[in-house]
């Protein structure tokens, strides 16, 4: 896999550098704490599965006596044969009500599967672009440091070349010079901090929401698969009671195909979180060769480091953009699933979802505005 990215030399990152830029930026590009409480909070809430499985067995035994009241009736009448296959069947929705919990766990088990895998191909990834990540960081503090540094130098060259300078320091000696600048460049270079500074917290600011856009992507599809699943679960022995009577008998295998597609949330989303890590690798990987050609073993490149600070953003902007990607890919997943389990009822919902989420958005600016 080494041979999809370019070749970065690595950097020794200081463990004072990595704490402060985990305590800033979160540890890992998805927050390992907050993921570790989704997975607690599903299996937390999972444990509610029997809030209603009393008065789904009520409901179940009703639909029963009514459904052996149609058969018998009918047959009775002489329009149906004794048949004992569709007679067994309320017996075994029954069965299901009574072990429900095993039940869902049973019909999980493969969507758990596919999740454990996915998830271990992506931490996996995950490890080398947090390694990546604060390689990076560090070298854009070295260019950083770099910039004030050169603006510190230039500044005092051009008050040294300006015409009072020279008349004024004509008859001191070298070494009065030289400890002039020794006083002078420290305050310009605090000057000059303010103008780099302002850069660093233009790129930083775009860095931050664009790995904030990424996690709320991630956080909002983990969030929906919790919430659909609990409700399914919660709700779902009313849907195998109802599959009792004739007209409602496609309610139980619907239930199972939403079940297994929300389910199959936390597997593909990890497939894509995988896939979307590859592009991060190599645009971090990419961006790490050209910080370590700027700082340079042999001296800084003043001509490209007067380009790179030139465009008023002290990032090149593909690891943004791989950002970005991501979070957009993650908000396919709800769709990704229905390719695999046909559902409607789940697309639909999510569009719903998302619908209100932009109505309020609109909303909330209208409100600013007016404000």
């Amino acid at each position: 896999m080494n041979l999809l990215f370019m070749q970065a030399q690595p950097v020794s990152v200081p463990d004072s550098f990595k704490d402060t830029f985990n305590f800033m930026q979160g540890n890992g590009v998805y927050e390992q704490g907050m993921m570790h409480f989704l997975k607690a909070m599903k299996d937390t809430i999972w444990t509610h599965y029997d809030a209603f499985i009393a008065d789904a067995q009520a409901l179940a035994a009703i639909f029963m006596l009514v459904f052996f009241a149609v058969k018998s009736y009918e047959m009775m009448s002489g329009d149906k044969k004794l048949e004992v296959m569709p007679l067994l069947r309320p017996f075994g929705l029954v069965m299901v009500i009574l072990w429900w919990s095993p039940f869902t766990r049973m019909v999980a088990y493969p969507t758990d599967i596919v999740a454990v895998k996915t998830e271990a191909m992506f931490d996996g990834s995950q490890t080398e672009v947090n390694d990546l990540r604060l390689q990076r960081a560090q070298l854009m503090v070295q260019v950083a440091d770099q910039l004030l540094t050169i603006q510190a130098e230039t500044e005092t060259a051009k008050m040294e070349a300006d015409t009072w300078y020279q008349k004024a320091w004509e008859s001191v000696k070298s070494s009065v010079k030289e400890g002039f600048s020794a006083v002078w460049n420290p305050i310009v270079e605090m000057r000059n901090r303010l103008q780099v500074g302002l850069q660093l917290m233009l790129t930083s600011l775009l860095e931050t929401l664009a790995v904030w856009l990424l996690r709320i992507c991630v956080y909002i599809i983990f969030i929906i698969q919790i919430i659909f699943s609990t409700i399914l679960i919660i709700l779902g022995p009313f849907a195998v009671a109802v599959s009792i009577m004739p007209a409602f008998r496609d309610s139980f295998s619907t239930w199972v195909a939403r079940f297994i597609s929300v389910n199959l949330y936390s597997g593909i989303a990890y497939l894509v979180m995988y896939v979307a890590s590859l592009f991060q690798q190599y645009a971090m990987e990419a961006e790490i060769t050209r910080y370590q050609e700027l700082v340079g073993t042999a001296g800084p490149s003043l001509e490209k480091l007067g380009f790179f600070a030139s465009q008023g953003v002290l990032s090149f902007g593909m690891v943004i953009v791989t950002f970005i990607i991501g979070a957009l890919t993650m908000l396919t997943v709800p769709s990704i699933s229905t390719w695999i389990v046909s559902t409607s009822g789940i697309s639909s919902a999510t569009a719903t979802m998302g619908r209100g989420a932009s109505n309020m958005s609109r909303m909330a600016m209208r409100m600013m505005a007016k404000g």
